[in-house]
């Protein structure tokens, strides 16, 4: 039988049961699309948090107390003022490094109030991390070095303390205390689960005094380059080693946090997609059941194409022709579906997803594998059948 004459035999026998053809792709279908739809949402997670991780700035090294690791609790700081001063002369630049001193605290101004994450920092803040001020000023020096109760509030703060007046110069509550207004961030959105525009930022000598402590949190870095990076964190960790000998001390790189997060979600990736190629599997019981009942039907008409001459590879290649059309029509719908349902995700909510041109290739190249394995047993199955008692069966 020519390979031409086969196709539409398989065809013909297919539209001759179309209810069953259907809902039996409708599962490679579902099995395509999973797997296209949750690599793009696992691919979409990925990019988002590297590009919010870039976004923080360039050649950033994170200085922090106790070891950085996912499964250990964050570390009671011990860092103080001498510290950062400390950090700042093996930098080189005070406008090189950032502190922080953060607590959770309501902001009040006037019948408005929402509770907030309060930053003590530096005047530096902008010089290391990527952060724009939409209107007013930024803190000066002047304001860290003599405490003043001045504050600059994140988009989201500003807005629901102050609706669409404009915040600067007004008055507000912090922790009992009444602060300044001088400036407002522009919109940022989230960073590695942060929400950056429900931020205030107070001077840290203020925040101290306000928060009755002379610890600080953290620090961050900005290195001269790429090339120093790893010596300048060497050097740091190696000063507050020195100064506090029985305390642990971390400096992380954006490529390090770039690499354990990409890691992680490399690994969550693949595991949605091992999840949703299930059901490509459980999609290639079905045919393969499908194509076992077809064969039993077809039982008078295998013995019929026997007795006419066809060979028992010409009835196989008859039957695996037709789970393979099955697979493959329904892993093109099944693509189509996910590449459409991805776009939408993408368009119509926050969760990020990105298309990757491998799990489309490699889900359909599976529905296609899956029509070949599964349509296999049917196949044999009918070109084994004997002639004589295929006529004679009802």
């Amino acid at each position: 039988m020519r390979l031409a004459e086969a196709w539409r035999v398989a065809l013909d026998a297919l539209r001759a049961n179309r209810m069953r053809s259907g809902l039996t792709m409708l599962g490679m279908v579902i099995g395509v699309g999973a797997v296209v739809i949750l690599v793009a949402l696992g691919t979409g997670t990925k990019n988002e948090v590297q590009a919010q991780v870039e976004g923080l700035g360039s050649n950033l090294l994170l200085v922090v107390p106790g070891q950085v690791s996912l499964n250990a609790a964050p570390a009671v700081s011990r860092l103080d003022q001498s510290d950062l001063d400390a950090i700042i002369r093996i930098a080189g630049d005070r406008d090189r490094v950032a502190v922080s001193l953060t607590s959770g605290e309501n902001v009040r101004a006037g019948n408005e109030q929402v509770f907030t994450s309060l930053l003590g920092v530096l005047e530096t803040t902008p010089k290391v991390f990527l952060r724009d001020v939409r209107s007013g000023a930024y803190l000066t020096r002047t304001d860290v070095e003599t405490g003043r109760r001045v504050a600059v509030l994140g988009s989201t703060v500003a807005r629901t303390l102050f609706g669409e007046r404009d915040p600067v110069g007004q008055q507000v509550t912090i922790a009992g205390v009444r602060f300044r207004v001088i400036g407002v961030f522009a919109p940022l959105g989230q960073s590695l689960g942060v929400d950056r525009d429900n931020e205030v930022h107070i001077p840290l000598s203020t925040a101290q005094r306000l928060l009755a402590t002379k610890r600080v949190d953290a620090f961050a870095v900005k290195a001269p380059d790429a090339e120093t990076i790893d010596r300048l964190g060497r050097d740091i960790v190696a000063e507050l080693h020195r100064r506090h000998p029985d305390e642990e001390f971390s400096a992380v790189t954006q490529e390090q946090i770039l690499g354990v997060l990409g890691d992680i979600l490399g690994v969550l990736t693949a595991v949605l997609a091992a999840i949703a190629g299930i059901s490509l599997l459980v999609g290639g019981v079905g045919v393969s059941n499908i194509m076992l009942v077809s064969v039993r039907e077809r039982t008078r008409e295998i013995g019929l194409r026997m007795a006419l001459g066809a060979r028992p590879r010409d009835i196989g290649l008859q039957f695996l022709l037709e789970a393979v059309l099955l697979t493959t029509v329904g892993g093109l719908l099944g693509i189509a579906f996910g590449v459409g349902a991805s776009l939408a995700t993408a368009a119509l909510s926050p969760v990020p997803a990105a298309l990757t041109w491998w799990s489309i290739a490699l889900a359909f190249g599976v529905s296609c594998a899956v029509g070949i394995v599964f349509g296999v047993v049917p196949a044999q199955r009918a070109g084994r059948l004997d002639p004589v008692v295929a006529l004679r069966s009802e």
